[in-house]
């Protein structure tokens, strides 16, 4: 085994710091790659470009695992897309909102349809964020609490789910990350074991009724309520609708019948065939990654075709109109499967420069494994933070701390879950996620205004997060989450005590 030394550590340190320098995480894993594959060919540019394309990316696209994984996205996106222009979506969230009679429902019926429209991360608050605004002026709630749980029920909800899109790119990055280290698990037997450890998505949807039922904001989400009321008392003659439209983000949804059964009868059977076909599987003979993608490809092509037909019979719209929203969904996720393929290739460079190896050796009997899941937590909440790309995050991490964790001898699933986590968290509070910004187009608030008063809530959050890290590294038991949940709520109890205000005017509360 060839020995680098020092230059072992190129690959990863070069592209977290071009990841921080330039935002850009496809420029900081191609930059990773480059630096090591030059230092693989004996710093030749000409071979080392040779070996960056053959070796590494051109590799990492024809292993038919890979391709089977990229395939299984596209198939998701297309469905997605599909249940978004059906309106079905739209008609879940309309139908729930019938039930809002007080301050504490608008909020938790907005929470219950984030959770409820779990596939899409990114399209949660633009299908959300503009059937409640009205009712959140109703009730005299600022637009920057409806941007919060807008924000706060999109990608925490969506991790947790194994069988759309998110949990495909996770799966991957793990069935890669143990091949470089010999760990022949399942993906998704592992993700299933992660599942408890994932701390902060578990928090954060927490957080979101724990607010609600103490009825009371403290920092900057006081202060935004606070401006609102004035604002509502100062112009007593506007209409409350229009108060705080400062965003020129229009309406996405346009149908406007109640026909839930187009959101609901697609996820009926995408969620039944893939109950089904797992089962089966588990009865039969296991279940193996390849038959997970195989059952998530015949459940979202099923869901895919009953969404096609209900829309050819409520929408007017023709098969062939169906294929290219589909194929428009499909193309949406063309990034995500770059970021994976690049994601693949570092981890192959990492393997090749035995950076984990190197990492360890450094490291040796100074830091004790229990401490590694907290490290790796606050070094993924940097990163996510500075790119705003929790995906980025995943992809550059995962390939670095889960072979340095096994070499430490660290919990798997905790390292695991705290690259998950550690990236939700900065994604979360990042001013330049996604996420962020569409929840704040969605609720139809000021974008600063939107990350200052979410951070104060999800810091908490975070914090809580790290400090369960560590518990679950002394005595990893998935009891730790329910521990960490009476924290969080002790936590936001005394803050809401010591420096919390209810933001009630005396109406509809």
């Amino acid at each position: 085994m060839d020995d680098y030394g020092i230059l072992s550590l190129v690959p990863a340190l070069l592209t977290i710091a071009v990841a921080f320098y330039s935002k850009n995480v496809l420029l900081a894993l191609v930059s990773g790659i480059l630096s090591g594959s030059l230092i693989l060919a004996s710093f030749n540019p000409l071979h080392a470009m040779q070996i960056a394309i053959e070796n590494q990316v051109l590799n990492e696209v024809v292993n038919g695992t890979q391709i089977q994984v990229v395939l299984v996205i596209f198939i998701i996106g297309g469905f997605v897309k599909l249940l978004e222009v059906s309106g079905g979506a739209s008609a879940f969230a309309r139908r729930a909102s019938t039930i809002v009679t007080s301050r504490s429902k608008a909020q938790v019926i907005v929470w219950f349809s984030g959770l409820g429209i779990f596939f899409t991360d990114s399209g949660n608050s633009l299908i959300i964020g503009p059937l409640y605004r009205s009712v959140f002026d109703e009730f005299k709630i600022c637009r920057e609490k409806l941007a919060y749980i807008l924000d706060t029920t999109s990608s925490p909800i969506s991790i947790l789910i194994p069988f759309i899109s998110w949990g495909a790119y996770i799966m991957s990055l793990i069935e890669k990350s143990y091949a470089e280290i010999g760990l022949s698990e399942e993906s998704f037997t592992v993700l299933i074991k992660v599942i408890p450890y994932q701390f902060y998505a578990f928090l954060a949807l927490a957080t979101v009724p724990i607010v609600i039922f103490m009825k009371k904001d403290y920092g900057p989400m006081r202060a935004a309520q606070a401006r609102y009321l004035a604002k509502i008392a100062e112009e007593k003659s506007a209409p409350i609708k229009e108060i705080s439209q400062e965003s020129p983000v229009e309406d996405e949804v346009e149908i406007t019948d109640d026909r839930i059964g187009i959101f609901l009868y697609p996820l009926g059977i995408m969620v039944l065939l893939i109950a089904g076909l797992i089962t089966w599987h588990a009865t039969h003979d296991g279940i193996s990654s390849v038959h997970i993608r195989s059952t998530m490809i015949i459940a979202y092509l099923s869901a895919s075709l009953t969404c096609a037909e209900m829309m050819r019979r409520y929408r007017s719209m023709s098969y062939t109109q169906s294929l290219a929203v589909f194929i428009k969904g499909a193309e949406s996720m063309v990034y995500i499967s770059i970021v994976l393929v690049l994601a693949w290739a570092l981890g192959s460079v990492n393997a090749d420069v035995h950076t984990a190896d190197y990492i360890a050796s450094l490291v040796g009997d100074s830091l004790p494994p229990m401490y590694f899941p907290m490290i790796v937590f606050v070094l993924g909440a940097i990163i996510s933070l500075s790119t705003g790309s929790s995906y980025g995050t995943f992809a550059i991490l995962m390939s670095i701390a889960v072979p340095v964790g096994f070499d430490l001898g660290a919990s798997m699933y905790l390292t695991i879950a705290a690259v998950l986590s550690g990236g939700l968290f900065g994604d979360h509070v990042s001013p330049i996620s996604d996420t962020t910004v569409l929840a704040s187009a969605g609720a139809q608030c000021p974008h600063l205004d939107h990350v200052s008063t979410q951070a104060a809530y999800a810091g908490v959050t975070g914090l809580v997060a790290f400090i369960a890290y560590g518990l679950a590294g002394a005595y990893e038991s998935p009891m730790v989450l329910p521990i960490a949940v009476v924290m969080l709520f002790l936590s936001m109890y005394f803050l809401m005590r010591l420096f919390g205000e209810s933001g009630e005017s005396g109406e509809g509360a």
